[in-house]
């Protein structure tokens, strides 16, 4: 029980936890808040499986279609001034990611591209080189699909830029209102 809770304490005093907790209190409010996660060893755990999957990325997830032209919700939060680095959550259906293999690679290409096109003003030549660095500071993305009840999170090292998938989250259904985060242990984060 010990490693538990020292990977709960590892894992919930990062950035994409407090933005996993934001986008669920956005998307999912009234829901109940998980205080940490359940790690994966050896691609098991009490309650984890298909969709999902472990590799050497983290999590990731098998979706049956891919569609374009589904927009989901989103919601895009800054930290820092001089250097800012951009969070986004999204919630709708995985399909919209437009990979029938949901990694770390994909979820971050899809973050960023929601970001510029947030941040991009058709009407205004300007906006392209903020939406560009937007788009290139993103180092954190939650994404949310209720009606399949799963959740990704994957965020991206500040200096090396590597992304991993070290949070997934499965979703009760909407009698339970339950939110249960798997984590799987990732290798020493670099600190700016």
């Amino acid at each position: 029980m010990e490693g538990v809770r020292e990977f709960a304490v590892d894992v919930t005093v990062r950035p994409i936890w407090r933005l996993l907790l934001r986008g669920l209190g956005v998307y999912l409010p009234g829901w109940e808040m998980p205080v940490g996660a359940l790690r994966v060893r050896d691609g098991a755990a009490d309650g984890f499986g298909p969709p999902a999957y472990v590799d050497d990325a983290g999590f990731g997830v098998q979706v049956r279609d891919r569609r374009k032209g589904l927009e989901p919700d989103r919601e895009i939060y800054v930290r820092g001034k001089e250097n800012p680095s951009f969070g986004i959550v999204a919630a709708g259906p995985a399909a919209a990611i437009g990979s029938r293999v949901v990694d770390a690679g994909a979820l971050m290409r899809f973050a960023r591209r929601l970001t510029f096109e947030e941040l991009f003003d058709t009407g205004d030549a300007d906006s392209v080189p903020y939406a560009v660095r937007g788009a290139r500071a993103v180092e954190n993305a939650v994404f949310l699909d209720r009606a399949a009840g799963i959740g990704l999170c994957v965020e991206a090292d500040p200096v090396t830029r590597a992304v991993a998938c070290p949070l997934y989250v499965r979703l009760g259904g909407p009698s339970e209102r339950t939110v249960r985060v798997y984590g799987v242990a990732q290798p020493v984060r670099s600190h700016s």
